[in-house]
């Protein structure tokens, strides 16, 4: 069973010329989004992998159709690969089936896998060089010196701790926490 995916990345640009070359190639079912490259959520891509079953192919125009980043549309194709479903595309010839397209896929993902510990590498060293600029990294903290402040009112007004903590917007365990490192000699 061939199941299509086509995507547009924009709402004036005509997906057609997609449909026409994967129901020519003989696509059961074909999927579509119209979504920018950036765009996390696509329905399409979504039904089109969740249709497809072991023995079964998922077919696009272009390779680059798949994926926003060759990173991300290598791991859709070795996912595939682990689930028994083959992947080809149309215009580069690209075909897990054949001996050729196997040793491509084995490329692209050596070459996938090396760029994902390099980005890595990157995203380190870069929270590294802010943490020694003395800049936070992470997310920024749930308890604030204002709420903290708040915090400290409430309980000496009599408030409980969990009642303290849900009247600031935070978890009991966050506010003890805070509490007891503030105490802590």
């Amino acid at each position: 069973m061939l199941i299509g995916y086509a995507r547009v990345s924009s709402e004036d640009q005509n997906p057609e010329y997609q449909l026409d070359a994967l129901n020519a190639a003989g696509c059961s079912q074909v999927f579509q989004d119209r979504a920018t490259g950036s765009t996390y959520d696509r329905a399409g891509l979504d039904q089109a992998l969740a249709a497809l079953v072991p023995g079964s192919t998922l077919v696009v125009w272009k390779l680059d159709r798949v994926g926003r980043s060759m990173l991300e549309t290598v791991r859709i194709i070795v996912d595939l690969d682990r689930r028994g479903i083959e992947f080809r595309s149309l215009t580069e010839s690209f075909d897990t089936k054949t001996p050729l397209g196997r040793g491509v896929l084995g490329l692209f993902a050596a070459v996938a896998e090396d760029e994902l510990h390099r980005l890595k590498a990157r995203t380190r060293e870069g929270m590294k060089a802010a943490r020694r600029r003395g800049k936070h990294v992470g997310r920024p903290p749930t308890l604030t010196p204002e709420k903290l402040d708040l915090a400290h009112r409430l309980l000496a007004d009599g408030k409980g701790r969990a009642a303290t903590a849900r009247a600031i917007g935070v978890d009991p365990a966050t506010l003890r926490r805070h509490l007891n490192s503030r105490t802590a000699p």
